[in-house]
């Protein structure tokens, strides 16, 4: 699961796309989702933390 790409191509490729004009390399699929499972991994601690087992939106603020 560490190497599966986190978002969808064509939604991300879209958005750069209609945004700035601009295409979006392959490669930022997989760097986008490596910060993506940081992300969840420190929401989990917070949630871990809390002592829930529920990550919530809040978790992702810290």
């Amino acid at each position: 699961m560490a190497d599966e790409t986190l978002v969808v191509a064509s939604k991300l490729k879209s958005y750069i796309r209609e945004k700035s004009g601009m295409n979006t390399s392959a490669s930022v699929l997989t760097a986008l989702s490596d910060r993506i499972r940081g992300l969840c991994d420190e929401a989990i601690e917070s949630a871990r933390s809390d002592g829930r087992k529920t990550v919530k939106d809040r978790d992702f603020s810290a």
